[in-house]
């Protein structure tokens, strides 16, 4: 497995998904079908999806790319655009995402002048 928090060209990507009320079960079988098949990409290290307990219609994307040409090698995945592009974003009222880095020691230890 690989050590994560080595990467240092590491992209981190976060999503958050709201499913209109009577399209939350349609949107949770399709990330059902989307995620082994995100997992299996070669740029990917990590790919986790979860659906809120309380709240069954929000769902959290964790996502880790080797490199930005991974995430961006991942939009156009034939699977991305049919399953998420095609059907799942149009069931959505609501989508979020953002990039993220991960903190490295070095980095995080220095202070300010």
């Amino acid at each position: 497995m690989v050590d994560l928090h080595s990467l240092k060209d590491g992209l981190i990507v976060t999503a958050f998904w709201e499913a209109r009320p009577s399209e939350a079960d349609a949107v949770a079988a399709i990330v059902c079908e989307y995620l082994p098949q995100a997992q299996r990409e070669p740029r990917v290290l990590a790919f986790q999806i979860h659906r809120s307990i309380a709240e069954p219609g929000r769902f959290f994307f964790y996502e880790v790319f080797r490199d930005e040409a991974g995430f961006a090698s991942h939009q156009e995945t034939p699977h991305f655009k049919a399953l998420i592009v095609g059907q799942a974003l149009p069931k959505l009222t609501k989508r979020e995402r953002t990039q993220h880095r991960f903190v490295q020691a070095e980095t995080a230890n220095r202070r300010g002048p």
